[in-house]
């Protein structure tokens, strides 16, 4: 990965992932770019028309109805609609959810323990 991409943020974006997989499988970055974004394309259309897309060990991704609901500015406190609305949801699946709970688990483990807080020590009063 180049490091400018990876000090810029957390995130990883699907110009890196193209790049990580075009030397991964020895593939032009054009032919890698374009299998990529028929698979997001793919991933939509089938959402749009099923609303449910399961990928065995990775996840589920269904389409949701959001209600109707009222909304407020929190600057202005100005309250206004917000009308119903499609979103989607990711639900990881068994395979994910583990490898995520050993990575937190072993984050934790390497983790120094804090040191104990100390109170300040108390000034004795000056001898009179």
């Amino acid at each position: 990965m180049d490091e400018a991409e990876e000090t810029d943020s957390n995130s990883i974006t699907k110009k890196t992932i193209i790049k990580i997989l075009s030397h991964e499988m020895q593939l032009p970055q054009t032919v890698v770019k374009d299998l990529v974004e028929r698979f997001f394309d793919v991933i939509v259309d089938c959402l749009v028309v099923k609303r449910r897309l399961e990928l065995r060990n990775f996840g589920v991704f269904e389409v949701k109805k959001r209600a109707a609901r009222r909304g407020r500015n929190p600057r202005t406190k100005e309250t206004y609609d917000i009308a119903p609305r499609y979103a989607v949801t990711f639900r990881p699946g068994k395979l994910m959810e583990d490898r995520l709970r050993r990575l937190i688990e072993e984050s934790e483990t390497r983790q120094e323990p804090e040191p104990p807080v100390s109170e300040p020590p108390v000034p004795e009063p000056p001898a009179t």
